[in-house]
């Protein structure tokens, strides 16, 4: 999809780290350009999941049309390689309409096959999953982690013991083919119909960490706790993967009576930093994104002035 001068349609992505203002640049930008919106969060497609999500509000949701937010059931399976094909369909519809798409989200792996792809080609084995399944079960997420570490190093830097599913994925790759998973991820580089312009939020450590706990701070005011309990009494499990997410987990614990509110409260700060820094070491491995230093919440209207400008020229 190329026009006449021979340049790709352009796509706006805007990235950073939980609690950076994306939602806010998002919006003011779509409105000035008279564009929606495709969410790249991983959590806010499912329904029920609003306040521990950061969901936009249903009065923003009205000012600009959202894809890919309250899409799901919590119960509901949705992996990134659907993501990347729904997502690619949804930007060529509204190019084609000669509207500018601006992606907006923290989900650096959903924005990574948007834009570079994400192989599923690479064979599969049911039993070699079934045995990797069965030693998770037996030994934990650990020991998995080491031996994707002994045979495909690259892989494992790029990601942590709890992300089980992905690390599976890829000792499966290792075993059926000889071969690293990245290697099949190269092979089948994706050929980019589109050119994603990409700006990252990027605050001072101390600045975003504040944004952070008077975030979380406001989510408890908003009634995060009746949100799980609500969620949990029409009878989904506290087991699902949309519930293992900062903020839910913590309340489910709190819940439980395995910590007090007190505890869970302080840990869903801790671990939303511990997120917002693993979210800006992703970012800062691509080269091809362009970095807006933030001090203050007023700042994003200059920024959004410089995403302008910069698309104009």
């Amino acid at each position: 999809m190329v026009d006449g001068r021979g340049n790709k349609p352009k796509v706006i992505v805007i990235v950073g780290p939980t609690c950076s203002g994306k939602t806010y640049l998002a919006i003011k930008l779509a409105e000035i350009l008279n564009t929606e919106i495709i969410s790249a969060d991983s959590r806010q497609i499912y329904k029920l999941l609003n306040i521990g999500t950061a969901k936009p509000s249903s009065d923003l949701l009205k000012k600009v049309r959202h894809h890919f937010i309250d899409i799901l059931n919590p119960d509901e399976e949705y992996n990134v390689s659907q993501f990347e094909n729904d997502a690619e369909q949804i930007i060529e519809k509204l190019i084609s309409q000669k509207i500018l798409p601006i992606v907006v989200g923290g989900s650096g792996l959903y924005i990574k096959a948007l834009i570079d792809g994400i192989s599923e080609t690479a064979d599969k084995d049911d039993e070699i999953r079934k045995d990797l399944l069965d030693k998770r079960k037996q030994f934990g997420n650990e020991f998995l982690y080491k031996e994707l570490k002994k045979v495909d190093p690259v892989s494992a830097d790029k990601m942590l013991p709890q992300n089980w599913k992905r690390i599976i994925r890829a000792l499966e790759v290792f075993h059926v083919t000889g071969k690293p998973i990245w290697k099949h991820h190269q092979e089948n580089k994706k050929q980019n119909e589109f050119d994603f312009l990409q700006y990252c939020l990027n605050w001072e450590r101390e600045t975003l960490y504040k944004n952070i706990n008077d975030r979380v701070d406001r989510m408890i005011e908003a009634g995060l706790v009746e949100e799980v309990k609500n969620i949990l009494s029409l009878g989904y499990s506290e087991n699902l993967n949309s519930l293992n997410t900062v903020g839910y987990k913590e309340i489910i614990s709190y819940l439980k009576d395995e910590i007090t509110i007190d505890d869970a409260i302080r840990l869903i700060k801790r671990n939303t930093r511990h997120y917002a820094k693993r979210q800006l070491t992703w970012f800062r491995k691509d080269n091809r994104i362009s970095w807006f230093d933030v001090k203050k919440f007023d700042d994003l209207d200059i920024i959004v002035k410089k995403i302008i400008q910069g698309i104009e020229v």
